[in-house]
């Protein structure tokens, strides 16, 4: 049974992972009316939706790292802080560039409570059916967020820097809870930060995401071949200064584990087919079936709603079936719910809701297995940096997804990219098979 310090640690968590997705979320039904405030074309509007996701996929290891190094309260506290600061900046920016930089800001910020609430998690609950059940309910909070987000700044209506005021108080609120109701928790062997990986890795995935986002006026022209090789060249130092450092922030050993790797390709897949594809879907209906802002946060919210329902009750699922085979399933139905949306008009909008309600059913089984898998598959000890490799890897993938997904400019072709992406990603992580059989793994269920 829970302690009082395990169920006070899984709520802060899992209200701050809500908090996260919230603001992840926020510009997806309203990106048009911030767009036009800012002044900002296709280009900047692309930049607003996946700035966030620079932040997250670029701080989350090195967050983890810290997290699991020196002090897991200590780095969601300050992570809490600096979404704070990166939500005033977004607040009062004049232009899109102060925006962007804002949201670059709330995503390192993000990344150090994601991090090390997973990480919190993991060191509270031991394994077996109450990590599990912990695990699914951070899953829920994914889900949870995702739905908020687009339907709260809607309802704002056109002063979208109310929201980004809104969710710095609640970031100050979340810090001093946190700070005052969490026990720390720490690696009994702490290591050194390893900078040249944190500055390769961001600075990699930031050229990278900037490449692809540009591509869209042209892939030959220079700055765009030239944000690729710096990408293609600072990610190839990662890997050689992971491989070379005796505390790497990424031990590259752990993709050695089939559990891992499934965890890290399912989550990476999720990013590019699944948040890549809805992240485009509001301002999609709003173009092409006249939705205002709030209808297409609600025709969103049947994806978000059904994958937070779906995640609370994962659990009794994986098992019965594995935590493997849950994920691999889910992003299969998330491949059919995609599907759906092909060829979408005004006479068929029942099959927009349908195609939402399957991917949101796959989203849920997806979001809890992708949570338990992070904790389960690293050891005891490095928790926070699975969290870190788990959600490094979902919002990379975001940010390629959100600029491929813009970049194709149809929801069509949109729709049939993210489908075949999603089953290819399905076989893989069936593939990634455990030495030990799937059934055990999910008595397991995360460790």
């Amino acid at each position: 049974m829970a302690t009082s310090a395990a169920r006070t640690t899984l709520a802060v968590s899992c209200v701050a992972t809500l908090l996260v997705l919230i603001n992840f979320t926020a510009p997806m039904a309203t990106v048009r009316i911030i767009g036009g405030a800012l002044h900002a074309g296709t280009a900047g509007q692309t930049w607003i939706l996946g700035s966030i996701s620079i932040g997250l996929a670029a701080f989350l290891l090195a967050a983890g790292a810290l997290a699991d190094d020196y002090g897991r309260r200590r780095v969601f506290v300050l992570g809490a802080l600096v979404l704070a600061l990166g939500s005033v900046v977004s607040a009062v920016a004049p232009n899109v560039t102060v925006f962007v930089l804002g949201r670059i800001i709330q995503g390192m910020g993000s990344a150090a409570i994601l991090a090390a609430s997973l990480g919190l998690i993991g060191h509270e609950f031991p394994s077996g059916p109450e990590r599990a059940h912990a695990t699914g309910l951070w899953g829920a909070a994914v889900g949870g967020g995702i739905f908020l987000g687009p339907l709260l700044t809607s309802l704002i209506g056109g002063d979208w820097s109310v929201s980004y005021w809104l969710i710095a108080v609640v970031s100050v609120a979340l810090a001093l809870w946190a700070n005052a109701a969490l026990v720390e928790s720490r690696s009994h062997t702490p290591r050194r930060v390893d900078l040249p990986g944190v500055i390769t890795l961001g600075s990699g995935i930031a050229f990278l995401v900037a490449a692809l986002t540009e591509g869209r006026g042209g892939w030959f022209r220079t700055e765009v071949l030239l944000f690729l090789l710096a990408a293609v060249i600072l990610l190839g130092l990662f890997v050689i200064a992971e491989r070379r450092s005796a505390e790497p922030m990424l031990d590259l050993g752990l993709l050695r584990r089939p559990a891992f790797l499934a965890s890290v390709l399912g989550a990476l897949v999720t990013g590019i087919a699944v948040i890549g594809l809805m992240s485009y879907l509001p301002g999609a209906t709003q173009r092409t079936l006249g939705f205002s802002p709030l209808g297409s946060a609600v025709i969103l919210g049947v994806w978000s709603g059904l994958s937070f329902v779906v995640a609370l009750q994962s659990k009794k699922l994986i098992h019965r079936i594995g935590i493997r085979h849950q994920l691999a399933g889910g992003l299969v139905l998330c491949a059919i719910g995609a599907l759906f949306l092909i060829g979408i008009g005004p006479s068929a909008i029942w099959r927009l809701v349908l195609g939402l309600a399957i991917a949101g059913v796959g989203s849920g089984f997806v979001n809890a297995s992708l949570a338990g898998l992070a904790v389960q598959s690293v050891p005891a000890g490095q928790v926070s940096m699975g969290s870190g490799a788990n959600n490094t890897a979902r919002y990379l993938g975001s940010s390629l997804g959100i600029a491929v997904i813009v970049g194709i400019g149809a929801l069509t072709p949109a729709a049939i990219v993210s489908a075949v992406v999603a089953v290819l990603g399905a076989v893989a992580v069936y593939l990634c098979r455990d030495r030990v059989p799937n059934t055990a793994v999910a008595v397991t269920a995360s460790r």
